[in-house]
């Protein structure tokens, strides 16, 4: 038989061991009272909590770098010189720096010429198509028509179909341009010739049908059902009509989407050289300089001689940089507006 004492002390160790448990079910974020099943659960949830971050973090940082190397190989490559291309001992930072590389490609480009030229082009271009595939969504959201089904379906192949099937009929459609024979009758019965003119990126434009037409007014579309229909019907009851009511009660209310959709058709038709080849056979072009950089350095550096790209690397990556710098820092000044009108365009939704 135990005595009293020998009882307390048992009874004291215990109440000890009891509050340890505890403090160790709290560290642990267990409740007391639970079956083993919702304690192993507990116990589980605790470890994937700790383990997960650090799972994230290596899977986002493994993805930008993965997304951000080809920006700081070209980077790193545009600032070095030439011969350290071949050093083994250079993997991202150069030994020394220069600018000769940025100098030697702005001037084989041209590029303060042509980047006037492409921004008098874009911009124009953009401008119509943004104006055009504005008033196509619009009409698409809010009104109902005989074939609007059909109609739509057209916008979603534009967006599909790639523009190569397109070049050859545009192109002929631009040679010899003559809608219902009007301009044949005040140019000898032949019609307009529009190649090598800007009309060819204009004219699409202008009939929504301009360079990634079908995304925008998708974009257009999807925006303009999300507003509420009290406000164009407080506009007919002061007496608008629907142009109207587009103009003054639509447009100001969609100010960040047309500032997403004209950002993109910048972009888009900066960086084209497919299209920009097809019908501007003399009009210099950021995207065609670019294209045709290895030639027009090949000439101009090395007299014509047959060299690989291995050689030009340092003079490609730096026209990359040329080219894309201007969309940068329109991106940086215009981020917010950007990233608030693809939000409230719907298509992350």
């Amino acid at each position: 038989m135990a005595t009293k004492k020998e009882e307390k002390i048992f009874a004291k160790e215990m109440k000890a061991a009891k509050k340890a448990k505890k403090k160790e079910m709290k560290k642990l974020g267990i409740k007391p009272n639970l079956t083993p099943e919702q304690i192993r659960y507990n116990r589980n949830k605790a470890i994937l909590s700790t383990v997960w971050p650090i799972f994230r973090f290596l899977i986002l940082f493994g993805l930008c770098f993965i997304i951000l190397y080809p920006l700081i190989f070209m980077i790193t490559t545009s600032f070095r010189p030439n011969e350290q291309m071949n050093d083994p001992s250079i993997i991202w930072i150069p030994k020394s720096l220069t600018l000769d590389n940025i100098k030697e490609t702005w001037q084989t480009m041209k590029f303060g010429s042509t980047a006037l030229n492409t921004i008098k082009l874009n911009l124009i271009a953009s401008i119509i198509q943004v104006g055009t595939c504005a008033l196509t969504g619009y009409g698409f959201a809010r009104f109902k028509f005989k074939g609007k089904g059909l109609l739509f379906v057209i916008v979603i192949l534009m967006i599909i179909v790639p523009p190569q099937i397109t070049t050859i009929p545009m192109y002929l459609k631009f040679t010899y341009f003559n809608p219902l024979g009007i301009f044949s009758m005040f140019n000898g019965g032949e019609g307009l010739h529009l190649i090598d003119t800007g009309w060819t990126l204009y004219l699409p434009a202008l009939f929504a049908n301009g360079i990634k037409a079908g995304l925008f007014i998708f974009l257009f579309r999807q925006f303009f059902k999300g507003l509420p229909k009290e406000l164009e019907d407080a506009a007919y009851l002061d007496g608008c009509g629907p142009f109207k009511t587009f103009l003054i009660v639509m447009v100001p209310n969609a100010a960040s989407s047309f500032l997403t959709v004209f950002l993109f058709s910048i972009v888009w038709y900066w960086n084209d050289y497919y299209m920009t080849s097809s019908f501007l056979n003399d009009s210099a072009t950021v995207g065609l300089q670019l294209q045709n950089l290895s030639s027009t350095l090949a000439a101009d550096l090395f007299n014509n001689q047959a060299v690989g790209p291995r050689q030009l690397i340092v003079w490609l990556e730096s026209g990359c940089i040329l080219a894309i710098s201007p969309i940068l820092i329109m991106y940086i000044f215009l981020q917010k507006y950007f990233t608030e009108g693809i939000e409230r365009s719907g298509l992350t939704g």
